[in-house]
């Protein structure tokens, strides 16, 4: 039932008027009211705004309906309001009437964000600190949408048809306490000038700038974050002033854009530099003199060919820790890497050789990609990994290695093997790899009878193998203790023998889909002691097979529990 109109209360309801109770607080239809000073409209499918807000609300949730507009006489009224949501309706710029914000000389946060502007507000209040018209069809804002707003702090402007002509020059004067810009998503051609000095985050991702003005972020010492991103920069747009002055600059995102090199005069702050997806067909030192404090360097998908790298071209960069090259043209490790780098990631190139000492100048490497390159077992020497004290993961995936490698560091957790050409394996190159938790087969060309006696004799960590899409006829005898998860689908398994998973007995997961097997291939008490097995697959094979898993584990009281 609607709420009488304020002064009827006594005439709707008699004995209120003789009670000490006070009335029932004002609150629009369907809407919730928590607070005396919050309303709550969210979600309603409202196409009209709503009647009876009291005047103290101090927040308004209208967000997710149909509003196409707000009446000037119904928001200009509430003055105390300092949280307008508005997100995800259907407001134009003519159903938002600029002078009802002259009125809320309170408002510090406004939510417009997911309608239909054409335009930004052209006043906004002095009070605000956070203001979100991200995703409309915004071509223009003015002087005091966002200027001469001392508080303010965060404005999202993403997703919206901006261009250079509808930011004005002064769009932020006198608003020199922003943090937060986001313009990223529109069509700005060049890095607009006269932005806040004091930003610290700054997205300006998916435009169409193709230059930094000289000067343009001079001002901007503050700023910790720069996404420029899937762009149309070029070396010729950036000079070895654009990122000088940015002395606290941590995280710069130059990726998918036109560079060609890496760009001069990046700052000693910088600990994330993303270069990723252009066109860098070499890599100098003296560029990277500057940013000695980086972390990681991102250089995928690039033109790096086999002098892309000279050595040496990174050992400024003593604090490395992770560099990645996936996607490149290089034909070997580079040489002279920086010492303490922890992560290189170096698949899908075109490495054929790993030397005795390759990788003999990174001893604390606890990543190694090398992933879908050209590596053949003669020319992989059996040193190559031995300096590698540290290594953790392995990845020789997709390369066409006919044998396990030699000398593989014992603290190894993962080693992933799959698609090569492995014929045979034999215990000498897992000996010692006592920590192995994860190793990945499949793919290979194995058949059980090259798998030689006690090759898994060693592996007592291990809980992860992959042996799918083989050549095996029958479940390889001996296999690790620890094992938890058992991967042989895809080979030619026929029959499966009630001693298969004897030495297994914390099997929790096996998978044998897309075998050759038939509805009595599985033996009755095959899996009878596995008393953890709770995934068995056998999908895609000639008939269904029947499975029978052993009785759940009664659960066992803890000490001191009653019995």
């Amino acid at each position: 039932m609607r709420p009488p109109a304020p002064g009827m209360e006594d005439a709707a309801f008699p004995h209120l008027g003789e009670s000490s109770q006070p009335p029932p607080r004002a609150c629009p239809q369907r809407c919730s009211c928590p607070r005396a000073d919050t309303v709550d409209c969210n979600g309603l499918d409202l196409q009209v705004f709503p009647d009876n807000i009291t005047r103290a609300a101090q927040r308004l949730s209208l967000q997710n309906n149909q509003l196409q507009e707000l009446p000037y006489n119904e928001l200009s009224r509430l003055s105390s309001l300092r949280t307008l949501n508005l997100h995800n309706n259907l407001i134009s710029s003519e159903g938002l009437p600029d002078e009802a914000f002259e009125s809320l000389t309170q408002l510090q946060h406004i939510y417009v964000a997911h309608n239909k502007l054409s335009v930004a507000p052209q006043f906004l209040p002095r009070s605000l600190r956070v203001a979100d018209l991200a995703a409309n069809q915004v071509t223009e804002i003015f002087p005091l949408t966002f200027g001469e707003k001392p508080a303010l702090r965060s404005v999202y402007l993403h997703n919206n048809q901006l261009s250079n002509a509808g930011l004005p020059p002064d769009a932020f004067h006198g608003s020199e306490a922003v943090v937060i810009l986001s313009l990223s998503s529109n069509r700005l051609s060049y890095l607009p000038p006269s932005l806040p000095p004091s930003l610290e985050r700054l997205h300006l991702q998916n435009n169409l700038i193709s230059k930094v003005p000289r000067g343009a972020l001079s001002r901007q010492t503050h700023l910790r974050e720069l996404y420029l991103q899937h762009n149309q920069l070029t070396d010729s747009g950036l000079d070895a002033t654009t990122f000088s002055k940015l002395r606290h600059l941590e995280y710069l995102d130059l990726s998918h854009n036109r560079l060609a090199s890496v760009p001069a005069g990046l700052p000693r702050t910088l600990a994330v530099l993303h270069l990723g997806r252009n066109r860098i067909r070499g890599v100098e030192a003296a560029r990277l003199r500057g940013a000695r404090g980086l972390r990681y360097l991102l250089l995928q998908h690039n033109q790096l060919g086999a002098t892309g790298l000279p050595a040496g071209a990174l050992r400024p960069l003593r604090g490395l820790h992770t560099l990645h090259l996936y996607g490149n043209g290089l034909d070997r490790v580079p040489l002279a890497l920086p010492r303490r780098l922890r992560a290189l990631v170096l698949p899908h190139n075109h490495v054929t050789t790993l030397g005795a000492r390759d990788l003999a100048g990174t001893p604390g490497l606890a990543e190694l990609n090398l992933a879908y390159n050209r590596l053949v077992s003669a020319r992989v020497h059996r040193r190559a990994f031995r300096p590698l004290r540290a290594l953790r993961s392995l990845d020789l995936a997709g390369n066409l290695l006919t044998r396990l490698p030699g000398g593989l560091p014992g603290g190894l957790h993962t080693l992933r093997l799959q698609r090569n050409q492995l014929r045979a394996l034999e215990p000498e190159p897992l000996a010692g790899l006592d920590q192995l938790r994860e190793l990945s087969l499949a793919h290979n060309r194995l058949r059980v009878g090259d798998i030689g006696p006690g090759t898994w004799h060693e592996l007592q960590a291990l809980q992860v193998l992959d042996l799918s899409h083989n050549e095996l006829s029958f479940v390889p005898p001996d296999l690790p203790e620890a094992l938890e998860e058992l991967h042989l689908q895809g080979n030619r398994i026929s029959h499966v023998g009630p001693e298969a998973f004897l030495s297994t007995p914390r099997l929790r997961a096996l998978f044998l889909r897309a075998n050759r097997l038939h509805m009595t291939s599985i033996a009755p008490d095959t899996f009878l002691g596995l008393l953890h097995l709770s995934v068995v697959d056998t999908a895609g094979n000639p008939e269904q097979v029947l499975v029978r898993l052993p009785p759940t584990t009664p659960r066992q009281p803890r000490a001191g529990s009653p019995r």
